[in-house]
């Protein structure tokens, strides 16, 4: 009798299964609230992620710019009147088979205003360092005591003078093909950024501006370059 009775009371004291599963109203339409709300934030984000992103200004500005410290260090490479380490950026060494920049192979230096001292690194490169600066366009000659190679830089003659003006003339035509080679990958990115409705007609016409206007300036500046550079020259 007692254990009926027992069971009786903890049935009674049981809350229905239902009960315990189903959210009350109040709690369901908080829910429904909460989750909008973080839709809604999510689309804040990802918009503004989006707009972030395309900083078509910006990355053309950092392309172009490096298209400029290209143009500077080909421009150091040309023969002037003085010693420059720089000069010899450019030349290719053949070494055991595999074209390799000079200066990954031996340290060079200018101790004198017309001399250039080259120390390879790995003596048995030396012959092969000299063929390679004798091959180059800076008309050098190097000589070589086995363990350390000199070059005497020789004052640049009137015909030599107007061959390395254009040689800069050349180099600055290059930079600025490298130049219009990005504001045209850009513009391609605006319009590709217009056609899926990223931005209006409007904004795609004022990126395109601004780009135009970065080439136009680093155009100019690799102008200024070519002519100080070849006014260098001439005064030597």
């Amino acid at each position: 009798m007692q254990q009926r009775c027992l069971r009786v009371c903890l049935r009674a004291q049981r809350v229905p299964h239902t009960l315990c599963k189903q959210p009350s109203r109040q709690s369901s339409s908080l829910h429904f609230q909460q989750r909008q709300s973080r839709l809604a934030s999510v689309r804040v984000v990802a918009a503004s992620q989006e707009e972030e992103e395309f900083d078509i200004e910006g990355e053309t500005m950092e392309r172009m710019e490096k298209c400029m410290e290209a143009v500077k260090r080909s421009f150091s490479t040309v023969r002037t009147g003085r010693a420059n380490p720089a000069m010899l950026d450019r030349i290719q060494v053949d070494y055991y088979g595999a074209p390799t920049p000079l200066k990954q192979l031996a340290g060079i230096s200018a101790p004198e205003s017309s001399v250039l001292v080259i120390q390879p690194y790995d003596k048995s490169s030396t012959q092969a360092i000299e063929k390679a600066i004798m091959q180059s366009d800076l008309a050098l000659t190097p000589n070589s005591d086995g363990n350390v190679i000199r070059i005497n830089i020789p004052q640049l003659t009137a015909d030599r003078r107007k061959e390395m003006s254009k040689t800069v003339s050349k180099l600055g035509e290059e930079g600025k093909t490298a130049i219009r080679s990005v504001r045209r990958d850009s513009m391609k990115a605006i319009e590709k950024h217009e056609k899926s409705s990223s931005c209006s007609e409007d904004e795609a016409k004022d990126y395109e501006v601004a780009v135009q206007d970065l080439t136009d300036d680093y155009v100019k500046q690799i102008d200024k370059l070519v002519k100080s550079k070849q006014d260098e020259l001439t005064s030597l």
